[in-house]
C-alpha cells in the first residue's frame, strides 16, 4: 500500500466532511450502486465532495484495504466510513441519512 496514496486518501477524508468515493461522477454515475447512492445523497440536499475511483485507479485499489470495506461506493462522513449503497439506501429510507448529513453540514458551516 503506497504511503503517498494513503496520505491522499486521509487528506481527502479529513478535508471533506462529506465525501463519496464512487464510480463516475454525481452527474454521470458509472454503476447502478453509485447512481442509487447519489440519488439518496442529492435528495438530502447537502453538498458533498466525490472522488471518481475509475479515474483514480490507485485510490480504487488502496481504499478498500484502508477502509476495511471491499466495495464501492463508499460514503465517509466526518472522517468515518458510513457504508455503501445498501446501508446508505436503508439510512435514507429511515430518515437517518438526511439527519446525519444536515448535522454534519451545519457543524462545519459554523467552523
Amino acid at each position: 500500500m503506497s504511503e503517498e496514496i494513503l496520505s491522499t486518501i486521509k487528506e481527502q477524508i479529513s478535508e471533506n466532511p462529506i465525501i463519496l468515493y464512487m464510480k463516475g461522477s454525481p452527474q454521470a454515475p458509472q454503476c447502478g450502486f453509485s447512481a442509487q447512492t447519489v440519488q439518496c445523497m442529492v435528495a438530502c440536499g447537502q453538498r458533498f465532495a466525490y472522488v471518481d475511483i475509475l479515474s483514480n485507479p490507485d485510490i480504487r485499489t488502496t481504499l478498500p484495504s484502508f477502509a476495511d470495506w471491499p466495495t464501492f461506493p463508499q460514503l465517509w462522513v466526518d472522517g468515518e466510513l458510513v457504508g455503501g449503497c445498501d446501508i446508505i439506501t436503508e439510512m435514507f429510507e429511515a430518515g437517518e441519512l438526511q439527519t446525519l448529513l444536515e448535522d454534519t453540514s451545519s457543524k462545519y458551516a459554523e467552523a
